[in-house]
């Protein structure tokens, strides 16, 4: 049975192959490893950002050595640089870096290194409204790379009411995406289209979360969002948090094995061009 996560992290200075093997020991088959900022990687340039991306590269190639589990990599400029950047480089510069980091991605998307870009976004926290404009001209670029790389984007943002998937679904219209290939990562459960207005949920695997998505249907994937710190270890999920909760739920009758086929296998084949098998 084919289980999968659909965004976590891995530390290098975490238990990264160690937090894989616990996942594919409870059953954890495929995982999305996502690009985030690691201690002593600062970004100054936008060819930072390729240094960057490669300790992520370099982290999915020693999980794949080490364990049995699919391992795809997501890569893309974090969000939160563009309030770290501004007062450093200014406005101008803090775009043009954010921008490059974007075309940097989609350079490895389109070499086969990565499936696709993110997290990218805006901020989930509170910044001038300056800042805030500039993160949406960023991710609207992001989402226009993905087009024409032909890849899925995986967005971070504040936490997502109607209002907020909404203007993120009228973004993608802007940019002619398919509002498929948009994942909202870190979502609630919010899977029926007049919720996310098109757009594909990734919702974090809380036990009221699944719950609440499971009543309403089956279009969605499950995160962990781990982050493999070991100052917070289990945060924001343990990396066993996905499986363990597909098996219960199954179990327990709250998912039936068609749902578990389209949360772990249809959805993702659809949304990511991936053969899970």
């Amino acid at each position: 049975m084919p289980i999968l996560d659909n965004h976590l992290h891995l530390n290098p200075e975490g238990q990264n192959v160690e937090a894989l093997r616990q996942f594919e020991k409870v059953g954890g088959t495929h995982a999305i490893l996502c690009n985030m900022p690691y201690k002593g990687q600062n970004i100054k340039i936008g060819q930072d950002f390729r240094k960057q991306y490669q300790v992520t590269l370099d982290l999915a190639e020693k999980c794949r050595a080490g364990t049995n589990v699919k391992v795809y990599t997501m890569l893309g400029p974090y969000p939160g640089y563009m309030a770290r950047l501004w007062d450093l480089l200014g406005p101008l510069e803090t775009v043009q870096v954010m921008k490059e980091g974007m075309d940097i991605a989609a350079e490895l998307v389109r070499e086969g290194k990565a499936l696709g870009i993110g997290e990218i976004g805006r901020p989930h926290f509170p910044v001038s409204p300056e800042i805030w404009d500039a993160s949406n001209e960023v991710l609207k670029y992001g989402m226009e790379l993905a087009k024409e790389a032909g890849c899925t984007v995986q967005l971070h943002t504040e936490s997502a009411g109607p209002e907020v998937w909404e203007e993120l679904a009228v973004y993608a219209e802007q940019v002619g995406i398919e509002k498929e290939k948009v994942v909202k990562h870190y979502s609630g459960p919010a899977i029926l289209e007049t919720e996310n207005f098109g757009l594909f949920p990734s919702v974090l695997a809380s036990k009221a979360n699944i719950s609440a998505a499971a009543e309403k249907g089956s279009r969605f994937m499950m995160e962990t969002d781990f982050l493999d710190d070991p100052t917070r270890p289990g945060a924001v999920l343990a990396a066993t948090t996905v499986p363990k909760r597909t098996k219960a739920y199954l179990e327990a009758g709250i998912f039936t094995e068609e749902m578990v086929s389209k949360i772990h296998g249809e959805w993702p084949q659809r949304v990511y061009g991936i053969d899970i098998e």
